[in-house]
């Protein structure tokens, strides 16, 4: 991917690929993807099934050895731009699109919700920290959304004549970070 460096892209067009680039990959991972007719505060509605995921989407930039997500909303106002955060509730999860790496990530609402950036990190931090961080790996959309998922979900995948269900105990215990319901 990484095919728009060659233009420069207004804010709405950053947001309307990042939003088309998110619905993309969740319908390969053969989710459902559902978008809002009025005016919500998130983007798309992702068909878990049977749960579903209000998700505001994002564009994100590769900066200082991570993924740059701005998990705020900006709008214009009489007076200029006006700034905001989401509440709980608005939303939940953020999934943001990096052009950069050509990949999706899937926020918690922990990392969505009353916050203005969030750094995922890519390469090792400067001052060798450790603690705290949020590994852009952890927050991959495919696995995330797999993790949403879980075995339960999956035990329809493998019929074939006999139900066969391995995974986690009690069912459901494997969810994490927030995501699960």
């Amino acid at each position: 991917m990484g095919g728009y460096r060659w233009c420069v892209l207004t804010t709405d067009q950053k947001g309307a690929l990042a939003e088309q680039a998110i619905a993309l990959e969740a319908l390969r991972l053969g989710l459902g993807v559902l978008r809002p007719c009025g005016d919500e505060r998130y983007d798309l509605v992702l068909d878990l099934r049977p749960r579903l995921l209000r998700v505001q989407c994002k564009w994100a930039v590769l900066r200082k050895g991570g993924v740059e997500v701005r998990a705020r909303t900006c709008r214009r106002g009489p007076d200029g731009l006006i700034h905001g955060g989401y509440e709980p509730g608005e939303i939940d999860a953020i999934a943001a699109y990096c052009d950069e790496l050509g990949r999706g990530y899937l926020l918690p609402p922990e990392l969505s919700v009353g916050r203005a950036t969030v750094q995922l990190r890519i390469e090792p931090c400067l001052n060798n920290q450790q603690l705290r961080i949020h590994w852009a790996q952890d927050f991959e959309f495919g696995a995330t959304i797999r993790r949403l998922k879980g075995p339960i979900a999956q035990l329809g995948e493998r019929l074939h004549g006999m139900q066969e269900a391995a995974g986690s105990s009690p069912a459901g215990s494997i969810f994490r970070r927030g995501l699960d319901p």
